[in-house]
């Protein structure tokens, strides 16, 4: 499961880019209950998205040329410029080179070689997000990709992630865990899917009542692209898209097995 206490390679922020903050920030109001709070003028629109005064993820316009309105997944590096490097070396592409965000940390983003969008964040006074795991929030990541094993190794280079592989209706699903991690400490999963379907990094944000947040993003604009359904021992989920086209996912997960 997801953790705030942050190593190399674990998720420790998501953000969300849009043509039009304002009305993503409605939109995620009704399916979340987020409120937003603005970085701040020299933040050039960005802002947070907030749960009790605890920022659960982020948002902010469109800021690279012809770029679509996606949520970006962000990993936990200590140093950007090698994790750069890395990614080069594994036949990656540098999206954007590390850079300061003000004295809160240092970012990069990157393309993966089958061209899925990822980034990683080296913290300064911004270690990640507040909080991972409660209702509303970030729970799992999760890596559509046409080609798992590729993706498995760049990944692994780059990361030093663990995979354990588990059958899943004829097919293959492999959790990531952080290097050293122990069962516990799985973060997200690489799924396998048709060369024709399109791959992404997809967040997923835990919620009370999996039907009713597919019903609030209908009702406001949102699409159900995948409707609410439920995997045993998981959860009941479903694969929502805000009004710009920017995908995710709701889980409502199983409860913890008891003894």
């Amino acid at each position: 499961m997801l953790s705030t206490s942050y190593v190399p390679g674990t998720p420790n922020w998501t953000d969300l880019g849009t043509p039009d903050v304002d009305a993503a920030t409605a939109f995620y109001k009704e399916v979340f209950g987020w409120e937003f709070q603005s970085a701040g003028p020299e933040a050039g629109g960005y802002g947070m998205f907030t749960v009790d005064g605890r920022t659960v993820a982020a948002v902010g316009p469109l800021t690279e040329a012809g770029a679509d309105s996606a949520w970006t997944l962000y990993f936990h590096t200590d140093d950007a410029d090698a994790t750069a490097k890395a990614v080069e070396q594994a036949g990656g592409t540098v999206r954007f080179a590390p850079l300061d965000v003000f004295t809160k940390g240092a970012m990069a983003g990157f393309t993966d070689p089958d061209g899925h969008q990822f980034a990683v964040w080296q913290p300064g006074e911004t270690k990640g997000l507040d909080t991972v795991n409660d209702t509303n929030t970030l729970c799992w990541t999760e890596l559509h990709t046409a080609d798992a094993q590729r993706a498995k190794s760049f990944y692994g280079s780059v990361f030093a992630w663990e995979f354990v592989d588990m059958a899943m209706e004829g097919m293959t699903y492999s959790v990531i865990k952080p290097a050293g991690g122990d069962d516990s400490s799985g973060q997200g999963g690489v799924m396998g899917i048709p060369d024709e379907a399109a791959g992404s990094w997809r967040p997923y944000f835990e919620v009370a009542d999996c039907d009713a947040a597919a019903a609030a993003a209908a009702a406001h604009g949102g699409t159900v692209v995948a409707a609410p359904g439920t995997l045993e021992g998981v959860g009941r989920m479903a694969l929502l898209a805000d009004p710009f086209g920017a995908h995710f996912s709701v889980i409502t997960s199983a409860p913890a097995p008891q003894g």
